[in-house]
């Protein structure tokens, strides 16, 4: 059985604020990568829930955190049509996408 790692690096300050942050991965190549945000959902089979961790830098724009959400969101659809097939489900989740991209390009056009 092949086994791959991805690992991250947070660098915190003296309030534990993420400053940096940098990952890589065996199936990536020797470089290290940095990311200004992460979010990362586990399926917890004893909790039988999601867990997640959360994490953006101190530089992260507000508006880049909220296109990486609505990103986020949009990924989601891939993943529910590749899991389970549910084209339907996949189909409200990208147009609710659509919904709060258009409003995130009205907000950096000034129009709300």
């Amino acid at each position: 059985m092949k086994k791959s790692e991805i690992r991250f690096s947070i660098a915190l300050d003296d309030q534990k604020v993420p400053e940096a942050i940098s990952w890589s991965a065996t199936d990536a190549g020797p470089d290290i990568h940095f990311a200004k945000a992460i979010n990362i959902a586990l399926w917890d089979r004893e909790q039988v829930g999601t867990m997640k961790i959360d994490l953006w830098t101190k530089d992260m724009p507000t508006d880049e955190m909220k296109r990486f959400c609505v990103d986020n969101m949009g990924s989601m659809a891939e993943n529910i049509v590749s899991a389970t097939n549910d084209v339907e489900m996949a189909k409200k989740i990208r147009a609710l996408c659509k919904e709060l991209s258009d409003y995130l390009d009205q907000q950096e056009q000034g129009l709300s």
